[in-house]
């Protein structure tokens, strides 16, 4: 595919006032939240392939074209800063100190590093992530098992009073708790501190009115986890790190644990629910995906028309650079949009919609050097969730038209609120020796098993979809 270049000299670029001059358009409204697709599309036809937005009181560019959106995540000549103190606004004081994205973005983790600093922390990431993300590593195949316990508990749980038809809300009981819970396992929290671990995440990520407390307990908690895995390290994420990168100190891996749970506990909650909702929504393509044993396949497809980040987090460029027809400042705020450019014709024009949907080149995870470690585990926990959601139900059905279903209002992620669905329980297969096809083979904890580890998870999951629960206005 042709990629247009950026050119970062000011001559070439036709004269416009600078950003802060222009009108914007507020990025987070009606339409994005409900009909992003046709907000993107307006902004395409107004502005071409980069716009002017305003995001939560602050302008900023948004790029929408597929090509400049690779090539800006690409930055092959170096010319993107992801570091804070490129951001020239906030370098004179402009920046709201209220503005809602700030204490996200001053976290200063890796996704606001370059150069050294980024490659370090990355390589940290690369191998303590590996003994999860490899499937003939122990740590991986014992990962795996017990997201298909929490699965099985899950399901149990919330359909258990309501006989083998029933209501529930999929996003709230099943899509978002799930990936919390595999957070804990993978700091290696001790079970006696789990759940209050998993209910700060659950009130952070909620954005309720207690979620600047619960983020300070939950920075505190985490701080105390990596402190206690320099002198007594384990089987877990922040355990590995520190073998691979010796040299990490405790807040720089705080900083990264902090992290992980918006990607995991967030990023791939939403993934799970919407992946779960474009196979119920979606057209018979979808659904075949599924029946054929093509669970990754569906995955993508969920991540290309849903992706859960459908905006990344900002970057500036070095030096004045001309992206479309607008010459961006050096120091302006600049955001990717992977959901837009997946819109884009210079995608989607030379495809049949199947080749688009099995299309790897989407961006959902980025490119470049800020591309997602943790793609793979990521796909393996939505693959799983997916699954065993389909096997233990025969039938799911929304309980609202697909496009009443409400959104989560956010310039960053987009996922669903909640997702309602109406069920019929499967019958429970019969378990041969070797265990079910794709399922649990025998001496695994299934969903029927009661041994002590299997009794403990189900204790976790009832607490926390109880304090869940008891969380909800």
């Amino acid at each position: 595919m042709r990629v247009e270049p950026q050119t970062s000299h000011a001559e070439t670029a036709p004269a416009h006032p600078p950003l802060e001059s222009l009108a914007v358009q507020p990025l987070v409204n009606r339409d994005y939240e409900s009909r992003p697709a046709l907000f993107y599309e307006r902004l395409r036809a107004e502005y071409g392939p980069v716009a002017p937005v305003d995001v939560l009181g602050v302008p900023a560019w948004l790029v929408i074209g597929y090509p400049q959106t690779l090539d800006i995540l690409r930055d092959t000549r170096g010319i993107w800063s992801k570091r804070l103190d490129s951001w020239r606004a906030r370098r004179e004081g402009r920046v709201p100190a209220d503005w809602p994205l700030l204490p996200a973005f001053e976290i200063d983790n890796s996704v606001f590093r370059d150069g050294p600093d980024l490659t370090r922390l990355r390589g940290a990431w690369s191998e303590g992530l590996r003994p999860f993300q490899d499937r003939t590593r122990t740590q991986a195949k014992e990962l795996e098992r017990a997201i298909r316990r929490y699965a099985d508990e899950l399901i149990t749980v919330l359909s258990e009073n309501g006989g083998r038809t029933g209501w529930t809300d999929l996003s709230a009981q099943y899509a978002r708790p799930l990936p919390l819970m595999i957070v804990g396992r993978l700091l290696g929290a001790e079970p006696g501190r789990g759940d209050d671990i998993i209910m700060d995440m659950w009130r952070m990520l909620d954005a309720g009115p207690d979620a600047a407390e619960a983020a300070g307990r939950l920075t505190a908690e985490v701080a105390a986890i990596c402190q206690a895995k320099l002198t007594a390290p384990g089987e877990d994420l922040p355990s590995y790190m520190i073998a691979a990168v010796p040299d990490l100190t405790v807040d720089e891996l705080t900083r990264e644990m902090t992290m992980l749970i918006g990607l995991v506990g967030d990023y791939t909650g939403t993934l799970v629910c919407n992946t779960i909702a474009e196979v119920i929504a979606g057209d018979t393509g979808v659904r075949d995906s599924i029946s054929a044993g093509m669970l990754p396949e569906a995955v993508n497809r969920a991540a290309i028309t849903s992706p859960p980040m459908a905006n990344l987090t900002f970057r500036w460029p070095k030096t004045d650079v001309r992206v479309g027809r607008f010459l961006i400042a050096a120091g302006d705020p600049v955001m990717l949009s992977p959901a837009a450019a997946h819109l884009d014709p210079a995608f989607t024009g030379t495809m049949t919609p199947d080749s688009i949907y099995s299309s790897r080149a989407h961006l959902a995870w980025g490119a470049g050097p800020h591309a997602c470690l943790g793609r793979d585990l990521a796909t393996t926990i939505t693959t799983i969730a997916v699954e065993r959601l389909f096997e233990r139900f025969s039938g799911l059905r929304l309980a609202l038209p697909a496009d009443q279903l409400p959104w989560r209002s956010s310039p960053m992620m987009r996922g669903l609120r909640s997702l309602p669905v109406t069920y019929e329980l499967a019958d429970e297969p019969q378990r041969s020796p070797a265990g079910p096809a794709g399922g649990p083979a025998a001496g695994d904890a299934g969903p029927e098993a009661d041994t002590p580890v299997a009794a403990e998870q189900k204790s976790l999951v009832r607490r926390v979809l109880r304090m869940m629960r008891l969380s909800q206005p």
